[in-house]
């Protein structure tokens, strides 16, 4: 009854179906391609391996749950394309300079507004703000260990290197307070997204420097305020061949992402807040400078909204992980909680309808820990199909949510099956069944006293010790292997050999 009600509940509050109304073939990778603003079938440039670069923080504040989307996104992007085979090339930027308060060319830099309201410098605040960005990663279960995370500090020659390219090949032109990309000389600026490039003109990016000739013309390189005295008006400040100043926001995506994923990669992800100008940009400047295509599928997530409104400090309803751990709530559950929706349609976050996926995601795990045994069986192969085409079709998040909750209501699946089945899912959902499995292994571990082990077992284990001591390591483990085919495992502590039922 209560999975029933659960079940139910989530079809009602996210909208999730238990059946598919077509399946397509489960091996078939498709991604919805913001630049053909259609699904198309995912074909790598190198076999078997992806370069995909995803949009990261700017650090300067804690990043809240909406920007949090992006990267659970990201992440599941990821681990479908592992899931399908493929060797990931991650790199997520830090944006620790450049990024201005108008997310243009005017206003201030925020990691300086940073530093100045925090009475620090501006490297102390990136540093603490990119390490708090890493924890959030962390606690939502996105391992980070492989991942490229370059700051834009880091690469300063780069981004001048990558200008003069620019510059030589007839894009740039200088004003008095930098130099700025022509976008008239690439004439397919705005095909992401099929921007209306007039309408930019005449409406939302309103020229605020009379100085540049299009409205859509954006800074590569600004000019330090003071750099005519000679003297420093910020904390971060390069020479260069135009003058002392600063990269502007856009050119650290493609001279990053270039350094370490080429001059053509796989994925470029972001929100869609950076369809319009910023990956726009990044498109204009890259194929500018080198004349090939710059990433071959944009993919973009959606807004999150909470309780129906946009997510704004002026209007008190900034949200961040700690408020969610506050709560008594687990980020897990709000990973959850994500999945449950596709990463193109906009969410509106509640604290009833987190709630609500906690409960949801809870029973599960309740099963899987308390009901359904310690035994781990074989993966059902109808379920598995199911979850890879619903993954390969556009990551369908919802429909495996909804799939996990009919496989564990199906009678027909062993529970030791639905165990195994359930931590295949979760090598891509990332919702904790994998490291409860693996704490329960642990608690459920029972050591054994030697005496009331079995003769052939204390047999291989007085001849293991004997090899072990004469450091013939490789004989050490067959002899590991053997008592473990007789259904024990053997662990190496300071106080000797000691022995566990297999789990």
């Amino acid at each position: 009854m209560a999975l029933d009600f659960i079940s139910r509940f989530i079809k009602k509050l996210y909208g999730g179906e238990n059946e598919a109304s077509s399946l397509t073939n489960s091996d078939t990778l498709a991604f919805f391609n913001t630049l053909g603003r259609k699904k198309e079938v995912f074909k790598s440039q190198k076999k078997h391996e992806v370069g995909m670069y995803n949009c990261g923080p700017t650090v300067y504040a804690f990043a809240h749950i909406g920007n949090l989307r992006s990267y659970v996104f990201a992440d599941t992007l990821r681990k479908t394309l592992e899931y399908n085979g493929f060797k990931v090339n991650q790199v997520i930027n830090i944006t620790d300079v450049g990024h201005l308060t108008d997310d243009e060319d005017q206003g201030e830099d925020k990691i300086e507004l940073g530093a100045k309201r925090e009475n620090k410098t501006a490297k102390e605040i990136s540093d603490f703000f990119t390490e708090a960005f890493l924890e959030d990663l962390a606690t939502l279960n996105i391992q980070t260990g492989s991942i490229t995370f370059p700051k834009a500090t880091e690469h300063i020659l780069e981004q001048i290197a990558f200008i003069q390219t620019l510059e030589e090949k007839g894009y740039t032109y200088k004003t008095s307070d930098g130099i700025y990309f022509d976008t008239s000389k690439f004439p397919a600026y705005g095909k992401l997204g099929n921007i209306n490039v007039k309408g930019l003109k005449e409406g939302s990016r309103v020229e605020k420097n009379l100085e540049k000739k299009h409205g859509t013309d954006f800074a590569l390189w600004k000019f330090s305020p003071l750099a005519s005295s000679g003297q420093a008006a910020r904390q971060q400040e390069w020479p260069s061949p135009w003058g002392v100043g600063f990269p502007g926001w856009h050119i650290e995506c493609s001279a990053m992402s270039m350094k370490y994923l080429g001059k053509t990669f796989d994925i470029h992800t972001g929100g869609i807040d950076h369809i319009p100008v910023h990956h726009n940009n990044e498109i204009a400047q890259s194929e500018a400078a080198t004349g090939k295509t710059f990433v071959k599928y944009w993919l973009h997530n959606e807004f999150l909204t909470i309780e129906g409104r946009k997510i704004s400090k002026s209007l008190g309803n900034t949200i961040y992980l700690k408020n969610i751990t506050d709560r008594g709530i687990s980020p897990l559950s709000y990973r959850f909680w994500l999945l449950t929706s596709h990463y193109r349609t906009m969410v509106n976050f509640t604290w009833e309808a987190l709630e609500g996926a906690q409960t949801a995601l809870f029973k599960i795990h309740k099963l899987f820990v308390e009901k359904w045994g310690k035994k781990i069986g074989a993966v059902s192969a109808l379920y598995a199909k199911k979850f890879k085409s619903f993954l390969n079709d556009d990551l369908d998040t919802p429909k495996v949510v909804a799939l996990l909750f009919e496989l564990a209501k199906d009678e027909r699946v062993s529970n030791a099956d639905k165990r195994a089945t359930i931590l295949e899912f979760d090598k891509v959902l990332s919702v904790g069944f994998r490291e409860f499995n693996l704490e329960l292994q642990e608690m459920l571990r029972t050591k054994i006293a030697p005496e009331k082990l079995p003769e052939p077992v204390r047999k291989i284990l007085a001849e293991r010790e004997k090899t072990r001591a004469e450091k013939n390591w490789q004989k050490a483990d067959e002899l590991r292997a053997k008592i473990l085919d007789l259904g024990f495992e053997v662990q190496d502590t300071e106080n000797g050999q000691e022995v566990y039922l297999k789990h």
